[in-house]
């Protein structure tokens, strides 16, 4: 596994386990698409692969602070990366270089190398979205919980507007040239939905504004737990191949080297070992294959499905097998209906939640069984050569 996988992981369970409710952007969600946008600017700006791997573990780490509170968090991610990259012997130049870049995503910082440009204009990655405005929904009800700073819809969309078109900036050349053009549509989006609102508030719509902020809250925790638990799922089934192919690996340099030499009477110690080796790979693969097999459901709905509100139309094993028609139907049916519609997005979360918690269980119990066997296959092997010497 490489460093940036093993960072991805701890990063990953850290944010999970420590992060607080109450920061609904800077999270995992958040972390996820900086990374990804790193990714990008590094292929397009031709970065090397030593630079990208310092950029790309200076990005899982750099929101890791807001698990100690946000005041000053750059510093407190600093620390958490430098504690865990000394555990793995990196070099304190290196481990210098992961902290400056950290440093260098500090709101107020004005980037100087290309490496922090990079990671700048990352950091900012959600600004030239197609859903921008949606987006900054989890930043508006972070700011309310932790500085209790509250904003109407036409005071949110004025402060988004005025960020963009007087505040930010990118400073790599990618970004400069392909990035800005996107921002630019989103700055006159929020000019258009803020002329809107002037133009409701000034018809005297006012209670309009106080009844779409539950409704935007409630878009907002849906997406967000909603993308936190596909993430999560993306995350386990990458664990879950890490396992099937070095268990496939070791299995077929066994079969190819070590079973064709039982054979012989003198190699009769190695059979023991050598089993021990496989049954414990053979056995992980199984555990693997079953945390990513999918379940297979029956895909059909009834009209009195629909009316009693008993089938969840979120999920495609529900209506695969359905006729466009009736699927259509049964949508505007659901639609129609709040309750219905809430209460289907909702078990929609709580069954994926089952099947994470399946998941990595079953991951679990394949990790124990392949760390306790390459253990007890070490220990057999020792065993055996010292049986024969002696």
């Amino acid at each position: 596994m490489t460093l940036v996988n093993q960072v991805q992981d701890f990063v990953s369970n850290l944010l999970e386990s420590k992060l607080s409710g109450v920061y609904t952007y800077h999270n995992l969600n958040h972390t996820t698409g900086v990374v990804s946008a790193v990714n990008r600017l590094c292929d397009e700006e031709k970065i090397s692969l030593s630079d990208k791997e310092i950029l790309l573990i200076s990005a899982w780490f750099h929101d890791t602070g807001y698990t100690n509170g946000c005041t000053k968090h750059e510093d407190s991610s600093t620390e958490i990366a430098t504690h865990f990259l000394k555990e793995k012997g990196k070099s304190e130049e290196f481990i210098a270089n992961v902290s400056s870049l950290i440093k260098a995503t500090a709101k107020e910082y004005v980037p100087e190398t290309l490496l922090e440009k990079i990671i700048k204009d990352a950091d900012y990655y959600h600004v030239l979205n197609d859903d921008y405005i949606f987006e900054c929904e989890g930043l508006r009800k972070e700011w309310e919980n932790v500085e209790g700073k509250s904003f109407t819809d036409i005071e949110w969309a004025a402060e988004n507007e005025y960020f963009l078109s007087k505040v930010h900036q990118f400073y790599s050349p990618y970004a400069m040239e392909h990035w800005q053009p996107l921002k630019e549509k989103n700055i006159k989006r929020l000019q258009k939905k803020i002329k809107k609102m002037n133009k409701e508030f000034s018809k005297g719509d006012k209670r309009k504004e106080k009844e779409e902020k539950p409704d935007r809250g409630i878009d907002t925790l849906f997406r967000v737990t909603l993308g936190n638990h596909t993430r999560l799922s993306g995350i386990a089934d990458s664990k879950a191949n890490i396992l099937l192919s070095v268990n496939a690996i070791i299995i077929s340099i066994a079969l190819s080297t070590l079973i064709p030499k039982l054979d012989s009477p003198k190699n009769v110690h190695l059979v023991i070992p050598t089993f021990i080796m496989l049954m414990s790979s053979v056995i992980t693969i199984i555990f693997a294959i079953l945390s990513t097999r999918p379940k297979v459901t029956k895909g059909v709905f009834t009209k009195k499905d629909i009316e009693d509100k008993k089938v969840n139309l979120l999920f495609f094993g529900n209506f695969y097998k359905m006729p466009l028609e009736d699927y259509k139907w049964a949508m505007n049916e659901m639609m129609k209906d709040r309750e219905y519609l809430y209460n289907s997005m909702i078990k929609d979360l709580y069954y994926l939640g089952i099947v994470l918690e399946k998941k990595y269980r079953l991951l679990r119990i394949a990790y124990n069984i392949f760390m306790i066997g390459i253990v007890l296959s070490v220990i057999a092997f020792v065993l055996a050569f010292k049986t024969i010497d002696g």
